[in-house]
């Protein structure tokens, strides 16, 4: 249960990394399609070489001749990872960044509330509570308390919470499909997925136009190691070992994670009652995970 739980929680550290690298790259000029398109495709890349690199060197042998989820099915389920790419960059560009943050953080009770909805597994009170707590602490540490949100892009919202949705439709499906893979497999086949879905909704131009011999192919590699090859990565491991609904909570480090990314990495103003929200939002996330946490390793 402890390796879940750090496994999950390191997959969304690497997220909140991400948002600072996706910002970088967006300051060269590149396009959503762009950003998205190098992602994706870089990911897949890499994760089949892990894979193929794994089998070879462990001397894997696939001695389950039946699978219970066939491939494309798996492929199918990994538009969820190309989903949220899509939607919250675009969010990020028509509302603020602190309220865009706060629109993905809805994850955690949509996927709490699709868990009870579909699987009627229902939530604990100490999850409950958590849940509570990291809203609170996301409306501080995201500085929509001290912003002034009069005006909103309506679009803006509706992208925010379609990210939302499908990132707690990722968490759901990590969880539930394709466990009888190996996690690099299950991880490419995913992001496989996601590649062909943004693909087919923004051609990639940009292998051909030159844009790699800028710095697209460095941004590229650095955000597909922490967007697509990382977090599922570590989420195909950890979330069948703890569930949706831990798993989503601990998921909202990754807001903590782009706080202290903005402050130290892009020098952003980052204020005392912002940082007492990445507090609220950490002891959120200890608090349902306490009683693995004074289990012996």
């Amino acid at each position: 249960m402890l390796k879940g739980i750090l496994l999950v929680f390191f997959g969304a550290c690497s997220f909140g990394i991400l948002s600072t690298f996706v910002k970088l790259a967006y300051h060269d000029g590149y396009t959503l399609g762009d950003v998205t398109g190098a992602q994706a495709f870089f990911g897949a890349v890499i994760l089949w070489i892990l894979f193929f690199f794994q089998r070879r060197t462990s001397g894997y042998k696939n001695k389950k001749r039946y699978r219970i989820t066939p491939y494309w099915k798996m492929i199918l389920a990994g538009t969820c990872t190309g989903l949220v790419s899509i939607f919250y960059y675009q969010c990020v560009k028509l509302v603020p960044n602190s309220v865009a943050i706060i629109l993905l953080m809805q994850f955690i009770w949509m996927s709490i509330l699709l868990d009870f909805i579909i699987y009627k597994k229902k939530p604990s009170a100490l999850q409950l509570a958590a849940v509570f707590l990291v809203l609170a602490g996301t409306v501080l540490a995201s500085g929509m308390a001290e912003s002034n949100i009069a005006d909103l892009n309506l679009k803006g919202i509706g992208f925010g919470l379609l990210a939302a949705v499908s990132y707690a439709g990722f968490l759901m499906l990590s969880g539930r499909i394709g466990n009888e893979y190996p996690p690099l497999q299950k991880a490419a086949l995913m992001i496989t997925g996601a590649c062909i879905l943004i693909f087919v909704l923004f051609p990639p131009a940009f292998i051909f136009n030159g844009a790699l011999s800028g710095t697209l192919l460095k941004w590229g590699v650095i955000i597909a190691v922490f967007g697509t090859v990382i977090p599922p990565l570590f989420y195909a491991e950890g979330v069948p070992r703890i569930g949706t609904a831990l798993s989503s909570i601990l998921s909202a480090a990754e807001l903590p994670v782009a706080v202290m990314m903005a402050g130290f990495v892009l020098q952003e103003q980052v204020s005392i009652l912002r940082w007492l929200g990445v507090c609220v939002i950490l002891s959120a996330m200890v608090l349902p995970n306490l009683k693995f946490l004074k289990r012996p390793a």
